[in-house]
């Protein structure tokens, strides 16, 4: 039965993709499978969502994929970096400028950027974790004042992996907050830390009693940036990560992305540590 417009319920409104057209394309790195778009909705409205959310994007003909956002949540503009790991997801690396492609969204629990004011805050990603925090940290330089001092750890495979390498020096230069870059194996000319990026808790110095911190990257590196934290006196109740299990219809009804009670996609994926310790390490729950 066709519904009529007055007819359409929340959840069929969540369902339909709206079109959104390509306005910029830029390949991030080296390594050539990592691209960022600049979407713009076709009916001209500004986008607004909140830090750590995600959208779901659809490639006619090909499928949809959960992506986070990566633009500054408070500008109206639309940004997803993307890396071709899957059948859409490759079939994406095809899109030019101009053509339109389908958004759902925005979708999930983002960052708790109100539980990090007037603390310091520890932000730490590996590779692909680096998009889903970035919004956070356009929200943290765009309100600096609510902050103590704010630190942000990174580490790629390799020097060529890096994405937001300009981004990332010009940070780095205007040390408005403190930016840390790890590789795993030198290459080229690069000669910055070598390493995995909870060894990169070593090098600054915050204050242990208050700090709050949010990670997002490989789950082996959120486990051992969880063990790194607590080693400096970060308890589990002041960590946040990121979890992006399955996620395919984003509403919770599919059950692709259920873990234990909840599902990743509508009650996540930004947890509490403490509240997800029992069964983060327990693999297929």
């Amino acid at each position: 039965m066709i519904k009529h417009k007055e007819e359409m319920t929340e959840i069929d409104n969540l369902m339909l993709p709206r079109a959104f057209r390509v306005k910029d394309l830029i390949w991030e790195t080296g390594a050539g499978d990592i691209y960022t778009w600049e979407l713009a909705a076709e009916s001209g409205e500004a986008f607004y969502f909140s830090p750590g959310q995600f959208n779901m994007l659809y490639l006619h003909g090909v499928g949809e994929v959960p992506i986070s956002i990566s633009s500054d949540s408070e500008s109206g503009k639309l940004i997803h970096t993307t890396r071709a790991v899957g059948s859409v997801t490759r079939a994406m690396q095809d899109v030019k400028l101009n053509d339109v492609i389908g958004l759902r969204g925005p979708f999930g629990r983002g960052w708790p950027v109100k539980e990090a004011e007037n603390r310091d805050l520890v932000i730490m990603c590996g590779g692909m974790g680096l998009p889903p925090l970035r919004p956070l940290i356009y929200y943290v330089l765009n309100h600096r004042k609510k902050f103590g001092n704010v630190f942000l750890l990174y580490g790629a495979r390799s020097p060529l992996e890096i994405v937001y390498k300009t981004e990332l020096e010009k940070l780095q230069h205007e040390k408005v907050i403190q930016v840390k870059v790890t590789v795993d194996k030198k290459e080229g000319q690069w000669d910055g830390p070598i390493g995995v990026v909870p060894s990169l808790l070593d090098q600054i110095e915050f204050n242990r009693e208050n700090a709050v911190a949010m990670l997002c990257g490989p789950e082996i590196m959120m486990h051992y940036g969880r063990l790194a934290l607590n080693r400096h006196g970060v308890d589990d109740g002041r960590i946040f990560v990121s979890m992006e299990r399955s996620m395919k219809c984003a509403l919770g009804h599919c059950g692709h992305c259920q873990w234990g009670a909840d599902f990743v996609c509508k009650d996540g994926p930004v947890y509490r540590f403490a509240d997800i310790a029992q069964r983060f390490n327990v693999r297929e729950l």
